[in-house]
């Protein structure tokens, strides 16, 4: 086995660290005003370009970086060390766009793409959050096309989107089917724009659809195939989230490190201090090995394999890796104390960003359920081993 970054990987790491630090600068900014204005938004777009890294998860045949599982959980965790989830600035088209036919591909994807356009998925509800088959908003064939009514929650970057991926049950056999819905369709509005524990580069709005007529070219893949879909999407986002949460806590912990040595209390430096050695060495190890473990899992995706095994090995790293961020950001607070509660301290920032993660694309309950279905169904094997495609 090869354990070390190959040159393209190193390469690739380096790159997307150089990018990660011209988007730093606009982190006091983005805290201070709740966002960013169009002109910055303009040069971090030029620079996600001129980096390469534009929609890191697309085919290079169709504009993308065309980046690996692997390659792309290495750019993720540089860029997760960004504080007001500014790694979002660095468009990644939702995977289930994949599934455009020609035609959707080169009026939505292909724009989105080359940062032209921008996407949101709308598949939570009120009454439907971490089960899906709960949904309300349906899609009633009228002629050719369809009518959407139906309410959205939590539509990350529902502000900037332009369009939106909209999960819908296709009357009258309730078959979940996902949707391209322009934002300007009439009929399409924002009910309100919550306020969130971060601050976000990006807003969560709540969308309501009233009587929104679409044509048969709104659908995204075949009617019927909402779930797959979704699941897709899923699997894959939450591999990321394991690796942007790593690159968070790494930032924290390096943070923390260079305060200890520096930080003197009763006659010598914190660095010293057991307790404090105790915390470090405990987020050292959690990163550690929260990093080679997704390292791991997203090799295998590359090789092919089992969904389902790959699915619940994606939810493992997003389970392991989101709860180890979390505990190690609250150490890094705690070891700048009342430093580390001040909001131009990335730490802080850090720290309420990562909340999140253990919630969004399924709560880590959510992963605990889909590990151990996994485990009832096919046994341990597979869970706790190197497993490669045929």
């Amino acid at each position: 086995m090869e354990f070390a970054l190959s040159p393209r990987l190193a390469e690739l790491k380096q790159r997307a660290a150089s990018l990660t630090g011209k988007i730093m600068q606009f982190e006091d900014e983005c805290e201070a005003n709740n966002g960013l204005p169009p002109e910055a938004h303009a040069v971090i777009r030029d620079e996600v370009l001129a980096h390469g890294l534009q929609a890191i998860n697309m085919p290079a045949d169709w504009g993308g970086a065309g980046l690996t599982i692997l390659e792309q959980v290495v750019a993720q965790d540089e860029l997760g060390k960004l504080t007001n989830a500014l790694w979002d600035a660095v468009w990644r088209p939702a995977n289930c766009l994949s599934a455009c036919t020609p035609e959707q591909r080169e009026r939505y994807l292909v724009p989105d793409i080359e940062g032209r356009r921008r996407d949101a998925v709308a598949i939570t509800e009120e009454h439907a959050g971490s089960d899906p088959s709960r949904i309300r908003t349906t899609a009633t064939r009228d002629g050719d096309g369809y009518i959407l009514n139906g309410e959205k929650w939590f539509v990350t970057v529902g502000d900037a989107a332009d369009f939106l991926i909209v999960l819908a049950y296709v009357r009258p056999d309730n078959e979940p089917t996902m949707f391209l819905v322009d934002k300007d369709t009439p009929g399409v509005s924002v009910k309100r724009t919550p306020r969130y524990t971060h601050t976000f580069v990006y807003e969560h709005p709540e969308f309501l659809f009233q009587d929104v007529r679409v044509g048969p070219d709104a659908v995204l893949g075949r009617i019927g195939e909402g779930y797959d879909l979704t699941r897709d999407w899923f699997t894959e986002e939450r591999l990321m989230i394991a690796a942007r949460t790593i690159g968070a806590a790494e930032r924290a912990l390096r943070l923390a490190v260079d305060w200890a040595k520096e930080r003197e209390q009763g006659g010598d430096v914190l660095m010293n201090r057991q307790l404090i050695q105790g915390m470090i060495a405990d987020s050292v190890t959690e990163i550690a090995t929260n990093r080679a473990f997704t390292h791991q899992v997203a090799w295998e995706f590359d090789q092919g394999g089992d969904r389902k095994t790959l699915h619940a090995k994606a939810a493992t790293a997003k389970l392991a890796a989101s709860e180890a961020s979390n505990r190690i950001v609250d150490r890094c607070v705690q070891i700048f104390g009342g430093r580390g509660y001040m909001r131009d301290m990335p730490v802080e920032r850090l720290w309420r960003e990562l909340r999140v993660d253990r919630i969004w694309e399924g709560t880590s309950e959510i992963q605990r359920l889909v590990i151990a279905n996994e485990v009832g169904k096919r046994g341990l094997d597979d869970l706790l081993s190197f497993t490669a495609g045929s």
